[in-house]
């Protein structure tokens, strides 16, 4: 049994924030901004990009381009964030009715800015392990910028959060772009390193709260968990992305694009540099900043449109998410 992916769509809002805005918020020089943060601009929502209609945008993109009936998706998976219309919601229900998959089953998963690379991994077992099931739909939307305080310099790796949304769909037997294996880690000793601390069980949400802008993302030990992080971070994108590429037959020097999130630009240059791939290799997004788990995908899109990426080339998705949590997949294109 093989699973390809048969088409992909991305949606972005057309209000963007550029580096000069960022800058004047959080009281950063506008250089650090562009040069080291790696942000130029990059998409936020307006009042009608809500996070799962963002992702339903994307999927009708991905419907289109690959040109099938929507009755013959089998299952949808949302792979967007939590923050989104309405809590307590399972947004894969709302996505199939308004796709008009209505011989589809639906389910949610979640796993901060790993889920997509997450999702493909559910997404081949169910293939794998159900005869009936055909087509799946991965698709979500992305809006966690909502939750940035730009004054608050404990959270400053984030300002390049964004908007937009994202989809992928996948067919078994689909003779191109196969998806291989993936590789996963989980580090639970950053698991509450960042987190929006008010709102919960723990401390549920009051009107002193909104007030005194406490309804935001925030790092709880910002010093032990730089020191943690920059241990592992690194090493870890480097693992996930050997350890995908040597459970699909193939090694470094094989890879022909990797397809990363958003992070700062030295970050960036040092996995290409210790991958020995050039620049044009990967895609940086710093006209787009970090919309979580769409930047594969984004990444992916952008550079078959730039013809980056050719039949034959073997393609990394590869991901990481507060949690901690660090992901690759790998790809035999076209």
């Amino acid at each position: 049994m093989t699973v390809g992916i048969v088409s992909t769509g991305i949606y972005l809002p057309r209000q963007k924030m550029a580096s000069q805005e960022i800058a004047a918020l959080s009281n950063i020089p506008e250089a650090i901004i562009r040069q080291k943060m790696g942000i130029h601009e990059k998409p936020i929502p307006d009042k009608s990009d809500h996070t799962v209609q963002m992702g339903i945008w994307a999927a009708q993109e991905a419907i289109q381009k690959a040109n099938i009936d929507p009755k013959d998706i089998d299952v949808v998976i949302y792979m967007g964030e939590e923050h989104k219309e309405y809590p307590l919601w399972t947004a894969s229900i709302k996505m199939q009715e308004e796709l008009g998959a209505v011989n589809a089953w639906a389910f949610d998963v979640q796993l901060r800015c790993g889920t997509t690379i997450m999702a493909l991994k559910v997404a081949k077992s169910l293939m794998a392990s159900d005869n009936t099931i055909r087509t799946i739909l991965l698709a979500g939307g992305y809006r966690n910028v909502d939750f940035i305080d730009y004054s608050n310099p404990r959270t400053r790796f984030m300002y390049n959060l964004a908007a937009g949304g994202g989809a992928m769909l996948l067919q078994k037997n689909y003779e191109k772009n196969l998806l291989l294996e993936a590789d996963i880690i989980t580090d639970g000793s950053f698991s509450e390193d960042v987190v929006v601390p008010v709102g919960g069980t723990k401390n549920p949400l009051t009107p002193t709260h909104l007030t005194e802008n406490l309804y935001k993302l925030d790092v709880l030990d910002p010093i032990g968990m730089k020191e943690r992080l920059e241990q592992k971070s690194l090493s870890n994108f480097l693992k996930v992305i050997r350890s995908s590429l040597a459970k699909s037959g193939y090694s470094d020097d094989q890879l022909d694009y990797l397809a990363m999130l958003h992070m700062k630009r030295s970050a960036h240059d040092y996995i290409l540099t210790e991958l020995g791939l050039q620049q044009e290799q990967s895609i940086y997004l710093q006209d787009y900043g970090h919309i979580g788990q769409i930047d594969q995908i984004l990444s992916l899109q952008l550079a078959q449109e730039q013809k980056q990426i050719q039949a034959g080339d073997i393609v990394t998705l590869v991901s990481a998410g507060i949690g901690y949590v660090w992901g690759a997949i790998t790809i035999r294109w076209g």
